[in-house]
């Protein structure tokens, strides 16, 4: 995880736009109340969206990202100061064992190459019992398969002017998808961001959530709980630390 993809500071401007809160968020907000979680790790944060919403009285709230445009901007938005922000990735995780809760939204766990690593660090975070949960596209879809500048390509009019986007695969190796992002300006200033997204099956997630220490695993075929099938969008997980 680096800057990129999310070093652009006109284009983070955007990111909540076309990200906005939904259902994910609402599924995070839930199980943390749930648990009467009184602190949380936010792993990925990015612009802090979800992070700054989770914020409540009592409650210590954590935002870790590796970008630091992103985080500049979630700095900046209303109640960021309800938060502890940290500038890092895998390495920033303190080893405090004791929050109640590690989550990941936006598929963060996909732009992990190293997940045995994050994983750990992430259950050295946790109190016993503490809860981990993220989510990750399932690949039996093979999703990768329609992003291709004839299926994604749109233009629109943003705070940062007129903008044509489309994204391309790059390469596709066992489950290792890289793509070019492009983000042509009016000035005719095309930003491609190079994005690597590693789908991982169910196994092989479960595998490396076992490996890390977590035990309890449910895994979910979307945020209402629904069935594991081939056709499930994306696979929603929840595991237990020692």
């Amino acid at each position: 995880m680096t800057d990129d993809p999310f070093g652009d500071e006109q284009l983070v401007e955007l990111y909540d736009l076309d990200n906005p809160s939904g259902i994910d968020h609402d599924f995070f907000r839930a199980l943390a109340d749930e648990l009467e979680a009184t602190k949380i790790i936010d792993f990925g944060c990015g612009t802090g969206l979800l992070t700054r919403t989770l914020a409540k009285p009592g409650r210590k709230v954590i935002g870790i990202d590796p970008s630091k445009t992103m985080l500049d901007y979630a700095r900046r938005q209303p109640g960021a100061d309800t938060v502890t922000w940290i500038d890092g990735d895998l390495t920033a995780v303190e080893q405090s064992g004791d929050a109640d809760l590690v989550l990941s939204s936006g598929n963060t766990m996909m732009y992990v190459s190293g997940l045995p690593a994050a994983l750990s660090a992430l259950r050295g975070a946790l109190k016993p019992g503490g809860v981990i949960s993220f989510e990750s596209r399932n690949p039996t879809t093979r999703a990768w398969e329609q992003w291709t500048r004839e299926a994604t390509y749109g233009e629109r009019d943003t705070s940062a002017g007129r903008l044509r986007e489309w994204i391309e695969v790059i390469d596709v190796d066992q489950g290792r998808v890289v793509f070019d992002a492009h983000n042509v300006f009016d000035d005719g200033r095309d930003a491609v961001f190079r994005n690597v997204l590693y789908f991982r099956t169910v196994e092989e997630l479960t595998t490396a959530l076992e490996e890390a220490g977590f035990g309890g695993i449910e895994v979910r075929g979307g945020w209402r709980g629904e069935a594991v099938t081939d056709a499930s969008r994306l696979l929603v997980f929840r595991a237990a630390g020692s």
